[in-house]
């Protein structure tokens, strides 16, 4: 059989490969919200959030300098111009993930539709390359979030963080902005550096290497845990905003038993004070 003979077979083998192949994976979009959850994968998408879980940021109290810095870094970015890339440290419940969101949700309450809040779980930050290489086609501005970001013994991921921190051959997309909430000042635990340094031939570097690895933000912002008087301003402010039917002096006796309870003072122990006092009280209040 000649070539020419054959071509219309080979035709009809190459159309029929052609419909058992799936189609091609489009691009996720960034429409019809202003928060996503990345899925990494063959058919790699951006899940829509419809409504945030977010604190108007007036309220988050004891924590003024942090909202003033990370607000101002954010409100830049969503106008247009540079901003860095920021790490929220330090103790459980005082903030670190709130404020993220709530300067997110302040940003597009100004400048509507400026920010996309693109979450990315811990156990996916090995593809935060694929993610950035997504987002840098967009024409959208993109605010990447890690919450409890953290390393542990024989993982390798923070070299994925590392590289796009360090923005890497291509270097970091304009459009977006990567922030991270973390337990850790350095992301990683004790037990981690100290096998570092006894494993290592040069155990200078190898610490340095991890430990840098928080230096790489431009923005390091540690939280801490609360003192008497802001832990009241805390529940007062609440109280305010919700409108519960209880005095100052209920309030403080009510909140100090709560702390004492739970072991100590935080905007999650104040938010989940509020929540048990308003359902006493018969108040609906957001959960």
């Amino acid at each position: 059989m000649t070539d020419h003979a054959l071509l219309p077979t080979l035709t009809r083998i190459a159309e029929a490969l052609e419909r058992l192949a799936p189609p091609p994976v489009a691009a996720p979009a960034l429409a019809g919200a202003d928060a996503f959850v990345w899925h990494p994968g063959p058919e790699a998408r951006l899940s829509p959030v419809p409504k945030v879980s977010a604190v108007p940021i007036g309220l988050l109290r004891g924590v003024e300098r942090q909202k003033d810095i990370l607000l101002e870094n954010t409100m830049r970015f969503a106008r247009g111009f540079t901003a860095n890339n920021a790490m929220l440290w330090g103790a459980r419940g005082t903030g670190k993930s709130s404020l993220v969101k709530a300067a997110h949700a302040a940003a597009n309450a100004e400048i509507p539709g400026s920010l996309a809040l693109i979450e990315i779980h811990r156990e996916d930050i090995r593809t935060l390359p694929d993610l950035l290489n997504v987002l840098r086609a967009q024409p959208r501005r993109c605010l990447v979030f890690c919450d409890d970001l953290s390393f542990e013994k024989e993982d390798a991921d923070y070299k994925a963080l590392k590289s796009v921190l360090d923005g890497g051959i291509e270097g970091r997309p304009e459009n977006v902005l990567f922030y991270a909430t973390s337990n850790r000042r350095h992301l990683m635990s004790r037990d981690m550096i100290e096998n570092e340094r006894s494993t290592a031939i040069n155990p200078g570097e190898a610490v340095e290497e991890k430990v840098s690895l928080s230096d790489r933000f431009g923005l390091w912002i540690g939280f801490h845990n609360a003192d008497q008087d802001t832990f009241f301003a805390m529940i007062e402010g609440y109280a305010a905003y919700f409108g519960l039917p209880a005095t100052p002096e209920q309030l403080r006796a009510e909140a100090v038993e709560w702390s004492v309870t739970r072991g100590g003072r935080s905007g999650r122990v104040a938010w989940q004070f509020i929540l048990d006092l308003a359902g006493r009280l018969g108040v609906r209040i957001p959960a």
